[in-house]
């Protein structure tokens, strides 16, 4: 195993994320060099990815230095029942949205299997939680900000 200057083993995980992390920066800032979105003034939206790509450098910065340093904390063994119920919201929720449920039941779906993988049993009432907190997500984006959400047969009626 590497070691650093201070004789302790060099944190290859860590390593491993920083790399990532600047890999995310770089696809970020060549995604960003193609938007062609202008401000006739001031900083514009297109100022908004290369914010993020520089605060990915600096966490994978931040990895870096720390896992030379050897100073990261001890990892905690994962769960791995609970990666799975959020991998399966995760897929819910883009199974949802791509086959037009739309966006309410879609996050409810997420909520609900979220809560299941911190160790909630309450299915029924996680959905009921998650559809009352998506309604009211769907709502501030949509009306409030005027943005534009995927829809389903529920948001129409709205």
């Amino acid at each position: 195993m590497a070691e650093a200057r201070t004789g302790r083993p060099v944190d290859r995980a860590a390593i491993v994320i920083g790399v990532f992390l600047l890999i995310l920066a770089a696809i970020t800032v060549w995604d960003a060099r193609r938007l062609t979105m202008t401000s006739t003034y001031g900083m514009g939206p297109e100022a908004m990815p290369y914010i993020i790509a520089g605060g990915l450098a600096l966490l994978a910065a931040g990895h870096f230095v720390f896992a030379l340093r050897s100073s990261l904390p001890a990892r905690e063994q994962a769960d791995s029942g609970a990666i799975l119920w959020i991998a399966l919201g995760l897929v819910a929720l883009i199974a949802g949205i791509g086959f037009g449920a739309g966006f309410i039941p879609a996050m409810a779906l997420l909520f609900a299997a979220t809560a299941r993988a911190f160790g909630r049993t309450a299915i029924v009432t996680d959905l009921v939680i998650g559809l009352v907190l998506a309604f009211v997500v769907y709502l501030m984006f949509t009306k409030l900000l005027t943005l534009a959400l995927p829809e389903g047969p529920l948001e129409r009626l709205l």
